[in-house]
């Protein structure tokens, strides 16, 4: 049985929660959220490791038409976040439009209906004639296939699955990476543990973290006087903007930046070869730049040490790196991201005369219009699609203006009576030769790295290249020449009397 909506959105996060929002207040209410999970929450639900928080000031990454004046800290910790996520669902009175326990394995483009045809993995189907994926690229962990990983048989995770039914205490843990999430964990888990052997491949460039606790006369200020909180969240979104300056072409400013995290490390670390071991040799910015005030200060522990050898072979009981040494462990726990530029690579979309997008994007690589919409797959849009990630500052403005676009192209197709909006090729062609101009002259590109930014050829697919209130410009109505228009509305009340 197939039940039918004019949108379905896909996930539970800022962007499925946001992409709601929108339709309610536009009052598009025939809509449908699949969610996997049984809660809420996105990668604010799935990630609870030790010390988990947000690295950008809570007062931005928050959504800016529903202000919290009640924020801890600055930077707040996730169970803060989870419980922001939460109640915006439930203030919205979302959850009616949830249906939870729904994990999707493909959509089919029916270009006699128009209309999404979407399959999951528990049999039933679900019917849109819009489709919105609010899934991010945050979500599927990326475990390493390091020779031997079979074989372990102590305790293993992912960051993004913490085990919290099992006790580090007194256990000799390895930790694979040394990126966002293991800075956060790793000074959390140390005094736990009797020896902690840190694997890692890339030094991060580490700033320190600039987290306080709000005093409580501030929040009580922006409790009772909203457009102070306004007032200083339009200073911290100027003050992370003017970051992209940095980023996109100019890297030499850059080195200011390398300047303060060298001090940074110089006043952390005082053995002369960790010192060496935690310094990058590529230029910042190259990969995610990390904030923290304790992983440095983790690291000059007796029972902690940093392996920078490589990993040969995991044995069933221990850790052989390249120099031929072997670490005896317990526990293995992996700090190393997910899988981002080939983060659809699971799902089955299938869009006009057959096109597999999967394929086509693993061919080609990932390429949309805006980040939003693909040639081909008429109705589809992404939130927080290839090149609207952020190195800079907080990617809930780009969702808030990403969903504010998906509104505009439902009612452009309204409007005209039309039953699917797609793009235009050559509209899509031309802004993926424009992002891809300016991706190629920025740190990302030319900083002397490998990331989770580049895609399997070298290609940015992932980080939108300046400023963000560019986008905002670019995003706040949908041009109706870059769309072509086709089909009637009436089509999709055939599937419903069916």
């Amino acid at each position: 049985m197939t039940t039918a909506f004019k949108v379905v959105i896909v996930g539970t996060g800022f962007s499925g929660l946001g992409q709601a929002i929108q339709l309610e207040k536009a009052g598009i209410r025939d809509y449908v959220i699949l969610e996997k999970a049984l809660e809420v929450g996105g990668t604010w639900r799935d990630n609870s490791y030790p010390g988990c928080a947000c690295d950008v000031q809570s007062h931005m990454y928050s959504f800016s038409y529903e202000q919290n004046p009640h924020w801890s800290r600055s930077f707040s910790p996730q169970p803060e976040i989870f419980d922001y996520l939460k109640g915006v669902a439930d203030k919205y009175r979302l959850r009616d439009k949830i249906r939870f326990g729904v994990e999707i394995t493909g959509a089919r483009w029916d270009e006699d209906l128009s209309r999404w045809t979407i399959s999951t993995t528990g049999g039933e189907q679900y019917s849109g004639q819009f489709l919105v994926s609010g899934v991010g690229g945050l979500h599927i962990p990326q475990i390493p296939e390091l020779p031997g990983i079979e074989n372990f048989r102590g305790q293993s995770w992912h960051s993004a699955q913490w085990n919290h039914e099992y006790d580090l205490t007194g256990k000799r843990v390895a930790v694979v990476g040394t990126g966002a999430s293991a800075i956060q964990f790793v000074p959390r888990i140390a005094p736990q543990v009797d020896q902690l052997h840190l694997f890692q491949r890339t030094p991060p460039w580490i700033m320190p973290k600039p987290d306080h606790a709000m005093p409580g006369w501030a929040k009580a200020l922006f409790a009772r006087v909203p457009a102070v909180q306004r007032g200083y969240r339009n200073l911290l979104y100027w003050f992370l903007e003017s970051r992209a300056i940095g980023f996109n072409g100019h890297p030499g400013l850059m080195k200011a930046g390398e300047f303060v995290a060298r001090r940074h490390i110089a006043k952390h670390v005082q053995d002369p070869a960790l010192r060496s071991a935690v310094t990058p040799d590529y230029t910042m910015g190259c990969k995610r730049v990390l904030i923290s005030n304790d992983y440095y200060p983790a690291l000059n522990r007796d029972n902690v040490d940093v392996r920078t050898e490589g990993i040969a072979e995991i044995r069933e009981n221990s850790i052989v790196d390249n120099s031929g040494a072997e670490h005896e462990v317990d526990a293995i726990i992996y700090g190393t991201g997910f899988r981002v530029t080939d983060a659809l690579e699971y799902l089955d979309i299938v869009g006009t005369g057959g096109r597999n997008l999967a394929k086509e994007w693993a061919t080609e690589g990932m390429q949309t219009h805006l980040g939003i919409t693909v040639s081909g797959y008429p109705n589809l849009f992404f939130l927080l699609g290839p090149n609207t990630a952020l190195g800079h500052n907080s990617v809930v403005f780009m969702i808030e203006a990403q969903s504010r676009y998906v509104v505009d192209a439902i009612k452009l197709a309204d409007r005209h009576r039309a039953a699917a909006v797609d793009v235009r090729p050559q509209v899509q062609h031309s802004f993926q030769r424009r992002i891809q101009d300016r991706l190629v002259k920025g740190v990302w590109t030319q900083g002397g790295c490998k990331s989770w930014y580049l895609d399997a050829k070298g290609v940015n697919r992932t980080i939108w290249p300046g400023f963000t209130w560019r986008y905002w410009m670019r995003t706040r109505t949908v041009n109706p020449g870059d769309y072509e228009l086709t089909g009637h509305a009436e089509r999709r009340t055939k599937e419903r009397a069916a």
